[in-house]
């Protein structure tokens, strides 16, 4: 998976699809909805510093609301600044169980992107929500980086 400089998570859902050699028109896939967002299915945020008490700011969980075949992950950076972190993507299943497609600690540079996948539906499972985690405690140059990130499910 190379990296590309992109503006939006669609420029790089387009760039990714015609580097497949398929046509966007043919490109059945849509954004899932993050759970409890505004309605806007790209999410920003910033990486925030790990808690003894509450939450962190790391998981962010997209509604996966029908099955499809494969699923997609896309990642932008936000910041000035160049980082490393770690990347970590989860299905999470209707039975509770989960599976980790994703756990990198990738370097991005200022203004790119990358997408993660696609990853293929398990077969037998439902799946519930598609998890991204971004940040880690043992990464504390990282805090205060900017993204943002979004979760594609394609037919």
């Amino acid at each position: 998976m190379t990296v590309m400089r992109v503006i939006t998570p669609i420029l790089l859902t387009l760039a990714a699809t015609a580097a497949a050699g398929v046509p966007a028109a043919q490109a059945s896939c849509r954004f899932l909805m993050p759970l409890g967002g505004g309605g806007n299915p790209v999410v920003s945020k910033r990486i925030g510093p790990d808690r003894l008490v509450g939450r962190t700011n790391w998981n962010t969980d997209f509604i996966v609301d029908r099955e499809f075949r494969r699923y997609r992950f896309f990642f932008t950076s936000a910041s000035s600044e160049r980082a490393s972190f770690p990347v970590s993507g989860f299905m999470v299943f209707t039975d509770g169980s989960n599976l980790q497609v994703i756990n990198e600690t990738p370097t991005f540079e200022p203004g790119t992107g990358r997408m993660f996948g696609p990853f293929q539906a398990v077969p037998g499972k439902r799946t519930r929500l598609m998890n991204f985690r971004v940040g880690s405690s043992t990464t504390p140059a990282a805090l205060g980086f900017s993204y943002r990130i979004s979760v594609q499910g394609c037919d």
